[in-house]
């Protein structure tokens, strides 16, 4: 039990409750026969001590591609690690892939995601995001690695605020702007030493053969530009054949240098060398493999797993394994983890190349068609494991051959949806630049309730944006229907809500036109919602009225105990809470009677909990609470579930008369919602403190967490919710003396309720004029 009596509590003694979570390593493991590069090293190591202007410390790493940059970064990273003991984090840009680099909102998302908050309360701009990485990262001594970035925009929303933090960047470019505005130091990494490059062949093929010439060796090098990417592939094929004489492969690798001089026009010595070496190594292979290596450049995503790999060949996953060991062995491919693997990005350039080359428009299709429909059906299996609400999109079977993916359980479907989102982003921005319209909606009609179960909102719209374009080319009214709604569920958690409400109001109209019922009951529920978002309540309990009535007539208790909830919560925000609790019990009723999941109990439970609270029946709302806490005790709970617990706990605790163990409860909220980095919450949690310490007479730390509360308010509230803040800021100005500030509180709550009239709102003007004493 914390106690509050030993010094003054203030907003910013709370400020950094919410940076417990610890940061995770994510460095990727390191770098196995590392060889040479001892200078670059402890170059690096004298820069790490630099700082600049008292700002971040940045380091970049430039150079040629296949010079090493993230070898070297790797192994930078695991020499000093130590040296961070609040841990790294790790992003691969990909900003010279074949597709699209990876913005930098969404590696703020990734590493958010990474540093603790939950995935709901990301926020939508990325600016804000950036904002709360910084804060999290504040004085903090973490290591971040940004790999493979093509421009300063990339690597500048990304560094922290704080000198204890350390950037290593690498890039092909030399990024100017970082060293003229960011001080950054700039490491130009340069080929190996002849001396190196033999280490690197000779620990390669350290072995495996007997040993080779120290003149063959250096010639080999010579020919690889002594480039590591160049030699590790050469060195393999060395390893490969042990028996041959390196004067053979010598020569065969000459040969290939001489046919491709032949056909280029590049003059870049470094760049011809790692082609010829891609090239020398690919004709080397059987046919099958090759063509499997070729077809994997097509894979629109920058990971993938032997499922994937399968369908996108033709082959059999047992089949399959056997290709991607023998390509990885050979260095054309990286082993990530279990069954996963990824491309070099020049690699996968040469891939993709090949393909278009030597694979007609046909089978390169085919082959995009083939892996979309394994991650479609995947899909599916997984949305069902999440949820029963909403049915499948997908009427028929995959194509023969195609073998999807199944889950016994939501944590596995859950994990295979965080290793593949960043593939399927990729795949539907694929499929809808090849045409394939139908998988192009299809898809992110699947992927939405996972999309949804993991706030995953960037990706949520994009899909909908692309899926809706293509149901409108296809000319199909309910495929446009489910786009709308998806539309308007990423703009309601995204906070536009009168975009929200248009995307809902098309659905629902297109559902009435091709007669589909449970999307109409979807689409009145959207709307519900986002009338609630603005504090529309008469007509947000219109819809929900409307959604209740289509459930009950399609039988369907699920949503029939959704749309009770939702008017049960809308009843209590209009202050009525007697028509709140007859539709809460309605609502827990019946999900027992249904056998619903126990952990939609607990949202009519906290409907009943605060109608009891604010009808003075305190003993009745700790009952429900008691019973909500021993169904979130019983599983892995929902953080924003578990966050309305404890705010309804406090809330409790303050109607009791139990001001200090609301103290404790508003600060365990704290925690919780800076971990979540939702400011509407924070602006909630700091007004409810600020009455706590109002009844312990505590008037000026009262009005220090009541200013804090409006100031959150105005810039991430609605406007009933800045004027409640106002409403209880006025006292406690009055009680240390500020009448005018109080005055002036007063007056703009009263503006601010004006487009109201409902009981709450009226409660709220009657106590802005307390009667005299």
């Amino acid at each position: 039990m914390v106690h509050y009596h030993a010094a003054p509590l203030t907003p910013g003694s709370l400020a950094g409750q919410g940076s417990e979570v610890l940061v995770p390593r994510q460095l990727p493991g390191d770098v196995p026969g590392f060889v040479g590069r001892a200078d670059e090293l402890d170059r690096l190591q004298a820069l790490e001590g630099a700082t600049s202007g008292g700002g971040v410390r940045l380091v970049v790493v430039a150079g040629t591609a296949g010079a090493g940059k993230t070898s070297l970064a790797v192994r930078f990273a695991h020499l000093i690690r130590a040296r961070f003991p609040d841990g790294q984090l790790f992003v691969n840009l990909r900003g010279y892939d074949p597709g699209r680099p990876l913005a930098p909102e969404a590696a703020l998302e990734r590493f958010l995601r990474a540093l603790g908050v939950a995935a709901n309360a990301i926020p939508a701009d990325g600016e804000e995001r950036a904002e709360l990485y910084r804060s999290l990262l504040a004085e903090r001594r973490v290591l971040v690695v940004l790999d493979n970035a093509a421009t300063v925009g990339q690597v500048r929303p990304l560094l922290p605020g704080d000198a204890g933090c350390l950037v290593v960047a690498t890039s092909r470019g030399r990024l100017s702007g970082l060293a003229v505005r960011d001080g950054a130091h700039r490491l130009t990494l340069g080929l190996l030493t002849k001396a190196e490059a033999i280490s690197l062949l000779t620990a390669v093929t350290a072995g495996y053969r007997d040993r080779d010439e120290p003149t063959d060796l250096a010639e080999l090098a010579q020919l690889c530009a002594r480039l590591p990417l160049a030699l590790r592939i050469a060195a393999e094929r060395a390893a490969a054949r042990p028996h041959m004489p390196l004067t053979d492969l010598i020569a065969d690798l000459r040969g290939e240098s001489s046919l491709w001089d032949a056909l280029s026009t590049d003059d870049d010595v470094e760049a011809d060398a790692v082609r010829t070496v891609f090239a020398w190594s690919y004709r080397a292979l059987p046919g099958p493999a090759a063509r499997v290596f070729r077809l994997l450049g097509l894979h629109p995503g920058p990971e993938f797993g032997a499922g994937a790999a399968a369908a996108l060949t033709g082959y059999s996953v047992q089949q399959v394994r056997g290709f991607l060991d023998l390509l990885a062995g050979a260095h054309l491919l990286e082993q990530t983890g279990p069954a996963r693997y990824q491309f070099h990005d020049l690699l996968r350039a040469y891939a993709a190349d090949q393909a278009h080359c030597e694979d007609s428009l046909e089978e390169q299709r085919a082959a995009l068609a083939r892996v979309a429909d394994w991650y479609l059906y995947t899909a599916d299996a997984a949305t069902r494991s999440a949820q029963a609400l909403r049915p499948s999109h997908l009427a028929g079977q995959p194509a023969p051959g195609i073998e999807p993916l199944a889950f016994c359980a939501y944590g596995e479907a859950s994990a295979w949806y965080t290793a593949e989102r960043a593939n399927l982003l990729a795949l539907v921005r694929a499929t809808a630049v090849a045409g394939l319209d139908e998988v192009t909606w299809q898809l992110p009609a699947t992927l939405d309730p996972l999309h949804d179960a993991h706030s995953a909102l960037d990706d949520e719209l994009e899909t909908a944006r692309l899926g809706l374009a293509a149901a409108r080319r296809l000319g199909d009214r309910r495929a446009e229907a489910a786009m709308q709604q998806i539309m308007g569920y990423a703009h309601r958690k995204g906070g536009r809500l009168q975009p929200a409400a248009e995307s809902f109001r098309a659905a629902f109209d297109l559902q009435r036109e091709v007669g589909g019922r449970l999307g109409m009951l979807e689409a009145t529920n959207g709307l519900g919602q986002a009338y609630v978002g603005q504090r529309q309540l008469d007509r947000a309990i219109d819809y929900f009225s409307q959604t209740l009535a289509l459930a009950q007539d399609e039988g369907h208790p699920g949503w029939s105990a959704t749309a009770l909830d939702n008017l049960a919560y809308a009843y209590n925000e209009m202050g009525r809470p007697e028509q709140a609790t007859e539709l809460a019990q309605q609502s827990l009723e019946l999900c027992r009677s249904a056998g619903i999941d126990s952990q939609q109990l607990v949202n009519p439970l906290l409907s009943l909990a605060r109608a009891s609270r604010e009808t003075g029946h305190l003993t009745r709302a700790e009952e429900h609470l008691n019973t909500a806490a021993g169904i979130l005790a019983g599983g892995v709970a929902f953080r924003p579930v578990e966050l309305g617990f404890l705010l309804e706990q406090a809330a409790l605790a303050l109607a009791s008369g139990h001001s200090e163990q609301a103290l404790d409860t508003y600060q365990q909220c704290i925690s919780l919602t800076q971990a979540m980095g939702d400011k509407r919450f924070e602006a909630m949690i700091y007004d409810g403190i600020g009455q706590a310490l109002q009844h312990l007479d505590r008037a000026d730390e009262a009005a220090d967490f009541h200013r804090t509360a409006v100031s959150l308010a105005r810039r991430h509230a609605n406007a009933f919710t800045l004027a409640t803040t106002l409403t209880h800021l006025a006292p406690a100005l009055d009680r240390t003396g500020q009448s005018e500030p109080a005055d002036a509180a007063r007056a703009e709550a009263e503006t601010l309720l004006t487009p109201y009239a409902d009981p709450r709102a009226d409660a709220l003007r009657t106590s802005l004029h307390p009667p005299p004493p």
